[in-house]
């Protein structure tokens, strides 16, 4: 008996449709949503008809039968399942290309007892947002997705409005189990771990049969980045947390960066932004800025904005990197395969072939992931750390507080570029040990790359100096792998609000002439000219006075050659001034 009371309150905490044994026997009955028993003898309960998993391609060939004009008995028939299921997968029509629309795997498996619509919705979207972490190499633990899952399952509720009724959730052990096995989730790692062994051979056939060289051979990763976020143990943070509404440590980005095997050609970083025209934008051409410049509301990825940079800008790229080094115009681009890529990249360019990764493989070999990206972000942090720390020493200079506050896009992608540019060749190169170490070079002549111990406490020391005194090398680790974190739940609702309220940033705005530039031109050209004799008549190294005369006047002769062109339209205008049209006489 206790056996059977136990069976009825796991039934009773479970969805409606759930099955229970009685104490007598092995019949077993249904119960109702209550949990209360419909029929209360065991000889009239029918026996066990084991639930049936229905995959998402079943589903899919069901609908396609009837829309052939097969029965509905000979579907049922045919694939050996039950009339009724089949029947509620033909009512459930929308619903069904719903799913496939926002991408659930066609293997996920679909378990014909009720489930309500707001779990059915959760369990979705927590697979998408599954792929996607697993996609960015973050790691996930079961509690990690069971708190997800709560999390997503109280956003839903909260969304069906206040006469919404839902059972209460609690991500159980039992409920995670059967979500792995109707999404296909179990026994993923050691499958990922034969996949990365022998990866390298199939690339090596791939790269001799192509005969790439090192030059020729690209691979390109994305990485979220929060632009303006500073370690926990800041006093700024700490006062932003305590701020309610929208975190500006929270504000996100997307970059795409890469190169080729090679490391002596680094492609110019991507970037995705939530504005596509922010204010700290306002009077600058897009085309060149020091990064290619993409927007979408979510800042995140995706195949348009891909597609985009694969045919105007990385195709016209290698071309020209080709011709430059005297190399064939060939390229082999290796990406990971996230539904953010293309997979008719092969179509778009005879020269550019691509070969993809196998799914959850990034973290073990995609180039990006060895090294590169890690190393940007901490020369990223370093660069923001030393213009912080320059703008506020001195007299008359802005607080750290106000000079933070007006931190902006604009001064995050300077410091992206000058940190992209940071990275070395020997750090590019040596990310291609584990698919093709046969490339792998030791650069004799090159300077090493900065060990990530070195630049940490570069970092440190930067924040002390800034008057983060607490800050330590364990709050500038901890800082760097949030820069993987995603934004929550709640922090995406207030991230939209945010924009919904600043729509004046987003409206177009023109690019300052070019003549507003030019009339500054030669106020700029006379101070170069005297920094190059104040340089040349003080030091007493003539030679190294020189060398930084010559540095600086080559650096300004791109603006020399715009103001002589000044000069002339207005040499040009003046005369045309004094030229009159002769009319002809009129014909007697």
């Amino acid at each position: 008996m206790d056996k059977a009371l136990a069976d009825w309150q796991e039934a009773k905490r479970g969805n409606k449709g759930i099955l229970f044994r009685l104490a007598a026997g092995d019949k077993w009955c249904s119960t109702g949503m209550s949990g209360k028993r419909l029929t209360s003898s065991s000889a009239s309960c029918k026996p066990k008809q084991p639930r049936k998993a229905i995959s998402l391609d079943i589903e899919l060939d069901i609908l396609r039968r009837f829309d052939a004009g097969e029965k509905l008995s000979t579907i049922a028939k045919t694939l050996g399942l039950a009339t009724s299921e089949v029947a509620t997968i033909r009512d459930n029509r929308d619903e069904i290309k719903t799913s496939v629309q926002i991408a659930a795997p066609l293997n996920a498996q679909t378990l014909y007892f009720h489930h309500s619509e707001v779990i059915s919705d959760m369990e979705r979207l927590l697979s998408m947002w599954i792929k996607d972490q697993t996609q960015d190499n973050v790691p996930l633990s079961t509690n990690v997705i069971q708190a997800k899952a709560k999390s997503l399952y109280d956003e839903l509720l909260k969304e069906e409005g206040s006469g919404a009724q839902g059972k209460p959730f609690l991500a159980s052990e039992g409920w995670f189990d059967m979500f792995q096995k109707r999404f296909s989730l179990h026994k993923v790692h050691n499958a990922v771990a034969n996949t990365a062994i022998n990866y390298p051979s199939e690339l090596k056939k791939v790269i001799d049969e192509g005969a790439y060289m090192p030059e020729q051979v690209f691979n390109v990763g994305e990485m979220g980045l929060f632009w303006k976020r500073l370690p926990d143990r800041t006093y700024i943070s700490k006062e932003e947390k305590a701020i309610p509404g929208f975190k500006a440590s929270n504000d996100r980005l997307t970059l795409l960066v890469g190169g080729n095997a090679a490391g002596d050609f680094k492609l110019k970083p991507l970037l995705v932004y939530s504005c596509e025209n922010p204010r700290a934008l306002k009077g600058y051409a897009k085309p060149n800025l020091p990064v290619i410049w993409h927007s979408n509301s979510k800042a995140w990825m995706t195949v348009t904005i891909f597609h985009d940079w694969f045919i105007n800008y990385f195709c016209p790229a290698v071309e020209k990197y080709c011709a430059k080094h005297h190399l064939s115009n060939k390229a082999l681009l290796i990406l990971d395969n996230t539904p953010s890529h293309p997979l008719n990249l092969n179509d778009l360019s005879n020269s550019v072939r691509v070969e993809y990764l196998s799914i959850n493989t990034a973290a073990l070999l995609q180039p990006m992931d060895q090294g590169v990206i890690a190393t940007f972000k901490r020369y990223y942090l370093r660069k923001t750390f030393k213009q912080l720390t320059y703008a506020t020493n001195g007299e008359g200079k802005p607080t750290v507080r106000e000079f933070w506050k007006s931190f902006n896009i604009l001064n995050a992608i300077d410091n992206i570029a000058e940190s992209w540019d940071e990275v070395k060749v020997s750090t590019m190169n040596g990310a291609w040990k584990n698919i093709w170490p046969e490339c792998i070079n030791n650069f004799s002549g090159f300077p090493p790359a900065e060990s990530a111990e070195k630049v940490t406490r570069d970092i440190v020391e930067l924040a002390n100096e800034a008057g983060f005194e607490d800050v330590v090398e364990g709050d500038v680790i901890h800082l760097l792998d949030s820069y993987e974190d995603y934004l929550s739940d709640d922090d995406l609702m207030l991230l939209e609000q945010e924009q919904a309220s600043q729509e004046v940033d987003m409206i177009e705005t023109p690019p300052v002439p070019l003549q507003i530039m030019t009339n500054h031109l030669s106020d700029a050209l006379s101070y170069v000219d005297q920094v190059v004799h104040i340089l040349s008549v003080n030091d007493p190294n003539r030679e190294r006075s020189l060398r930084v005369g010559r540095l600086l006047q080559d650096a300004m002769s791109c603006y020399r050659e715009m103001y002589k062109e000044k000069l002339r339209r207005k040499q040009q205008s003046t005369l045309d001034a004094f030229l009159v049209l002769k009319s002809e006489p009129p014909s007697p």
